[in-house]
């Protein structure tokens, strides 16, 4: 599949339109089961997820964090699932924990929505990152997560076809 389509719309939302060549009930799993998440949102190589801890329904929390498993360096998010509609639509906030990391994103809660459109044999999913301030989007997008999402995304393709087999 292509990769990523990324725009600003506005001043503090990014939009990331990705497909993926697998049915929507397989791509909602992927996105809400932990250990299904932990497979494919690993980030560059050489890191992984040691927790990923999500109760995916409306009004349930998450807590996501990635290590360089060389350096031992660190970061996270964690929030509240605030709409959750099975196949079609998960919201929730994002706060960013920087960890040892040491990149700053902005202290506000963000708001993500992720939308899934079934096209048959493929998926569209599209995600809307609402930041809280034109700065804390910039500094999203200077930190490369748009090319992070990217990797990600490859990693799923690559999840998705083993778990159709």
């Amino acid at each position: 599949m292509k990769p990523a389509e990324v725009s600003t719309p506005d001043d503090t939302s990014v939009v990331i339109k990705r497909s993926f060549a697998a049915p929507v009930p397989l791509v909602w799993r992927a996105y809400t089961e932990a250990e299904l998440l932990k497979q494919w949102c690993q980030g560059p190589p050489g890191w992984s997820m040691p927790v990923c801890e999500m109760d995916s329904q409306t009004g349930g929390t998450y807590q996501w964090r990635w290590k360089d498993d060389s350096s031992g360096t660190e970061f996270g998010f964690q929030g509240r699932f605030l709409d959750v509609v099975e196949h079609r639509r998960i919201e929730h906030t994002q706060v960013y924990d920087a960890g040892n990391l040491g990149i700053p994103m902005g202290g506000k809660p963000w708001i993500v929505t992720v939308e899934f459109q079934d096209a048959g044999e493929s998926t569209h999913v599209t995600t809307t990152i609402t930041f809280a301030s034109k700065e804390d989007r910039d500094s999203s997008m200077e930190s490369g997560m748009t090319d992070g999402m990217e990797m990600n995304y490859q990693q799923l393709e690559r999840t998705l076809t083993l778990a159709k087999d």
